[in-house]
């Protein structure tokens, strides 16, 4: 799912790089009061360069707005820290420690990937296998494409669908199941030639899903609770929000409704795709996680969760993406020298170091977990706010700290790139004020617009007028309802009623000869709308005049 600062969303992606025995645990108190210092008795200790780390974390929190964060650190197999900063929910007194959950987002795919590899050392599947050997009623919109996708495609990017595409089918929550999510591909187009071009996607993990699911005759959560969870020893890990109960030691996610108010914003469920991020888990578990990928996949208790076969495959590239300068100077340092996707990890490097990384992005939440092989290093940073900025800029000062180089002010390096990327959408948005023609009006009575419209891979979305204004709903999606304000001819843009979005699109009518819709077109208003957001890849017509299609 490159995309705003806001949110990596079941995503992480490159520019997320260049832009994102007992065990010790501290929780830091809220921000108005100073960090406790650090005092670790597990060795190796923190280096020098991270004694004034609890400050530096509550710098990011200050400058990227973030209430919350939980940072854990392994090293040569064992945890060197793992503590919280902060609050869990805004204007409330309980504090984040390194037992606090948190939306881990797209951080679940490595999860997903393990799953089908430990499968396929069971024999029962390979990762070469076609994906219609495993459900033979799949269907992308391409003939050849459906009858070489192979599991190993599925988590790869490398599929010829566009970035994000299909998002909407799952995101925000909808009313499909995943079989029904999974069914619509075949009306999702393709925008590259398969295995070409790099291009996020969430939607071929909801394939994956099913697949395990076909594999070992579990369903998703069951499998990924019993065989990951459980020998890991992640015992507070969930697979998905349904699964929280009233009590529990959860951050509260945060956004800033119209890109300014910072306010928490409810947890969603995303039950009809899990594999691409369902799962919610704290630092305290990720640490343990880390700790079984630097080891190879070997367990503590000297059995294996994967081979290190699996995980050479995991860690191999895929796909290759295309390296890009970053967005200011002062992030010149972070630009990589190679730059790919594995099955379900990126793949770079930083000084000479090679990575293997991912980021996860939720409504209100977003996170990084961060695995320097080499050194047998891992680094994971989970936050309740929609600031990819924070992880960042922590997750650097501890490589940059275990790469014995010297002390880098990467908040202030974010901090000139957020600047600029808002900047970017201001300037974006006084090109569409200066284009605009203020004195045009809608061609039609508002009446001619409403009705309801078909997409072939989402479905139906009903505009209505309602009380002199035109309101927009998408059939499936309860979040996204809002209202339609003219902006020129026959475009207007919708604003949606949850604010927190920050999605606002713009919604063009194309008529026919005779005054009669022929079409509709939607695409995002901001750049800095996250991908998953995909209004741009819909195809709407009125139902009347699409009888040959199917009914969602």
């Amino acid at each position: 799912m490159f995309q705003r600062i806001r949110s990596p969303r079941l995503a992480g992606c490159l520019a997320l790089l260049v832009l994102a025995a007992p065990i010790w645990a501290q929780t830091a108190v809220p921000a108005a009061t100073p960090a406790a210092p650090l005092v670790s008795t597990i060795q190796p200790a923190l280096p020098a360069q991270l004694q004034d780390f609890g400050a530096y974390v509550d710098s990011a929190r200050k400058q990227f707005d973030v209430p919350g964060i939980a940072v854990a650190i392994v090293k040569d197999g064992q945890v060197v820290l793992e503590q919280g900063f902060g609050v869990r929910e805004l204007g409330k007194p309980e504090a984040v420690d390194a037992r606090t959950l948190f939306a881990i987002a797209s951080n679940t795919k490595a999860f997903t990937a393990a799953a089908l590899q430990m499968l396929a050392e069971e024999g029962k599947l390979n990762m070469d296998d076609r994906v219609i050997d495993h459900l033979p009623w799949f269907q992308m919109s391409d003939p050849y494409v459906t009858r070489e996708m192979r599991v190993r495609d599925l988590l790869a990017h490398r599929s010829g669908l566009g970035l994000g595409a299909g998002d909407l089918l799952y995101w925000p929550s909808t009313s499909y199941s995943t079989r029904e999510v999974v069914e619509r591909l075949r009306h999702v187009p393709l925008a590259t030639s398969f295995r070409s071009t790099y291009a996020y996607d969430n939607i071929l993990f909801a394939v994956a899903t099913l697949v395990i699911e076909q594999a070992s005759g579990q369903r998703y959560a069951d499998f990924i609770r019993e065989r990951i969870f459980k020998p890991v020893g992640m015992d507070e890990a969930l697979i998905d929000m349904t699964y929280l109960k009233p009590g529990m030691n959860v951050a509260m996610g945060h956004a800033k409704f119209n890109f300014t108010e910072l306010k928490p914003v409810p947890p969603m469920a995303w039950t009809n795709n899990p594999g691409a991020g369902g799962i919610y888990a704290s630092v305290h578990d990720l640490a343990k996680w880390m700790n079984v990928q630097l080891a190879g996949g070997m367990l503590p208790n000297g059995q294996r969760l994967f081979s290190e076969d699996s995980q050479k495959q995991m860690w191999s590239m895929l796909t290759p993406m295309k390296i890009s300068q970053p967005p200011v100077p002062e992030l010149n340092e972070s630009r990589p020298n190679f730059a790919g996707y594995g099955e379900g990890w990126f793949l770079s490097d930083y000084r000479g170091q090679r990575l293997v990384w991912h980021t996860g992005g939720w409504p209100g939440m977003v996170s990084r977990v961060t695995l320097v092989p080499e050194l047998k290093l891992g680094v994971v940073v989970l936050t309740n706010q929609e600031s990819a900025a924070a992880f960042n800029a922590v997750t650097y000062r501890v490589l940059d700290a275990y790469l014995g180089k010297d002390k880098k002010d990467w908040v202030a390096a974010y901090a000139a790139s957020v600047k600029k990327s808002e900047g970017n959408a201001d300037d974006s948005w006084k090109q569409h004020q200066a284009a605009r023609d203020p004195g045009s009006k809608p061609s039609l009575p508002l009446a001619n617009y409403a009705g309801t419209y078909r997409d072939p891979w989402y479905g139906d979305i009903v505009v209505s007028k309602e009380g002199g204004k035109l309101r927009l709903r998408f059939s499936r999606t309860a979040q996204l309802v809002g209202t339609m304000e003219p902006w020129q001819h026959d475009t207007f843009i919708v604003r949606w009623d949850d604010r927190s979005l920050n999605a606002d699109a713009f919604v063009s009518y194309t008529l026919d000869a005779d005054g009669k819709v022929r079409e509709v077109r939607m695409q995002p208003v901001s750049p800095l709308t996250d991908f998953s957001f995909d209004f741009q890849d819909l195809r709407l017509v009125p139902v009347t005049d699409a009888k040959a299609m199917k009914s969602p």
